[in-house]
C-alpha cells in the first residue's frame, strides 16, 4: 500500500496562507520599535512594548479562540481572524498616536491568535493521521520560511521606502493571503447543540498541557535569543556575522524538520526530542562561550536542530495526545504555552544580564533545558512505549 497523500489541495492552501500572514507578521515585528521612536520619539522600553503587545494579544486571542473552535468550527474561524487582520493592518495607516498604535498592535496580536490558531488546527486535519508528525514538520516550515525572509526584507527595504509604505506592502500580503482562505474544505467536527448541551469553557486540553508545560520552558530559554541576540552581537563586536544568524537558524530547520517528522511518525517521539535538548543545551553552551563569528553561527546551527525541532515534534505531540474532537483545544494549548513562553520569558530571565553578563545568561539556559528534558521524561517520554 503506498503512503497516504500528504499535500492536499487544503494543506497547500493553508501553507501559503500561513507564510503570507507570518511574512507580514515578521516585517512589522523587527521594525515597529524603530517606527515607534521614530515617529514618536518614545523610549527604548516604550518601544519594546509596542512590538510585545503584540504577543500580548495573540494570546488572549489563542485563549479565547480554542474553545470557540468545537462550536463554530476552525473554518469559520479562520474568516473571522482574516477579517481582523484585514481590518487591523488598515489602522496602522490611522494611528496617528502612541496610545492608538498600542491598540491597533494588541488588537493585530489578537487577529494573529484567532487565525493562526484556526489554520494551525486545519493543517493538522488536513493530514493522514499516519503522516502527521512528518506534516506538521511541513507545515511548521511556512513560519520558518517567513522568519528568515521577514527580518531581511523589512531592512532592506526600509533602507528604500517609508515606514507607511512598509504598512502598504503588509497590508497588501495579507489581502493576498485572504484570497486564499475562500478555497479550503476541511474543517473540523463542531458541537451539535440541538442535541446535546453546550460544553463548558475550557481554554486549554488537559491532555496536551503537560507537553505545554514543557513547550513552556524551552520556550523562555529561547525567548532570550529573540530578545537579547543583537545587543549580545553588539556586545561582542559581531554585529555583521549576526545578520545571517536566522538565515543559518532557519537554513538548519528546513532541511532537518521533514526528516525528523517523519522518524517521529515510523518510531515515535522520544527518538528526536531527546537528541533535540542534547543539541539545544549544546547550543547555549556554544552561544555562551561565543566571542568569534564562528561560534556564534555554530550556534546558529545547534539552535536550529534543537530548537526548531523540538517546537515540530512537540507541536505533534499535543495533537496526538489530545481526543480527536479536542485537535483544536489542543492546537490552541501549543500555541498559548509557545506565546506565554516567549513572552514572558525575556522579561524574567533578563534579571539575569546584570548578574551574569548575556555570555552567562546563555550558558545558564542550559539548566532549563535540562529542566524541560525532565518534565518531557516524567509528563510523556516513559509512557511512550505503552502507549503506543
Amino acid at each position: 500500500m503506498g503512503k497516504e497523500r500528504l499535500w492536499t489541495k487544503d494543506f497547500v492552501i493553508v501553507f501559503i496562507f500561513n507564510f503570507f500572514i507570518m511574512l507580514a507578521m515578521f516585517l512589522l515585528m523587527v521594525t515597529i520599535s524603530g517606527y515607534a521612536v521614530d515617529e514618536f520619539n518614545v523610549s527604548t522600553s516604550t518601544a519594546g512594548l509596542v512590538a510585545g503587545i503584540f504577543i500580548v494579544g495573540s494570546l488572549i486571542g489563542r485563549i479565547l479562540t480554542g474553545h470557540q473552535l468545537g462550536l463554530l468550527g476552525a473554518k469559520k474561524i479562520m474568516y473571522i481572524g482574516t477579517g481582523m487582520f484585514i481590518v487591523t493592518y488598515g489602522l496602522y495607516f490611522i494611528a496617528g498616536n502612541l496610545p492608538t498604535l498600542l491598540l491597533v498592535r494588541f488588537f493585530n496580536g489578537l487577529a494573529n491568535g484567532v487565525a493562526t490558531t484556526a489554520v494551525g488546527t486545519i493543517a493538522a486535519l488536513a493530514l493522514p493521521k499516519s503522516r502527521r508528525g512528518e506534516g506538521i514538520s511541513y507545515f511548521s516550515l511556512s513560519f520558518v520560511m517567513a522568519t528568515a525572509l521577514g527580518p531581511f526584507m523589512a531592512f532592506f527595504l526600509l533602507q528604500h521606502i517609508t515606514y507607511q509604505t512598509l504598512f502598504l506592502i503588509v497590508f497588501v500580503l495579507v489581502l493576498i493571503a485572504s484570497v486564499f482562505t475562500v478555497f479550503v474544505k476541511t474543517d473540523n467536527t463542531t458541537v451539535d447543540l440541538t442535541k446535546e448541551p453546550k460544553p463548558k469553557f475550557e481554554w486549554i486540553d488537559k491532555n496536551a498541557m503537560p507537553i505545554g508545560i514543557v513547550v513552556l520552558i524551552i520556550c523562555m530559554t529561547y525567548s532570550t535569543v529573540l530578545s537579547f541576540i543583537s545587543l549580545f552581537a553588539e556586545e561582542q563586536n559581531l554585529v555583521a556575522t549576526a545578520s545571517y544568524f536566522f538565515l543559518v537558524y532557519a537554513t538548519i530547520i528546513l532541511i532537518t524538520r521533514p526528516v525528523t517528522g517523519r522518524i517521529m511518525d515510523q518510531r515515535g517521539a522520544n527518538i528526536v526530542i531527546y537528541p533535540s535538548f542534547v543539541v539545544l543545551a549544546l547550543g547555549y553552551l556554544a552561544l555562551g562561550q561565543t566571542s568569534s563569528g564562528f561560534m556564534l553561527l555554530l550556534s546558529g546551527v545547534l539552535l536550529g536542530f534543537g530548537y526548531g525541532n523540538f517546537q515540530s515534534i512537540t507541536q505533534a505531540l499535543c495533537i496526538k495526545v489530545a481526543d480527536a474532537k479536542n485537535v483544536g483545544l489542543a492546537t490552541s494549548t501549543y500555541f498559548i504555552a509557545l506565546d506565554f513562553g516567549l513572552g514572558v520569558g525575556s522579561y524574567i530571565l533578563g534579571t539575569l544580564v546584570p548578574k551574569l553578563g548575556y555570555n552567562g545568561l546563555y550558558s545558564a539556559m542550559v539548566v532549563l533545558v535540562v529542566l524541560g528534558a525532565i518534565v518531557y521524561y516524567m509528563v510523556y517520554g516513559r509512557y511512550e512505549r505503552s502507549r503506543a
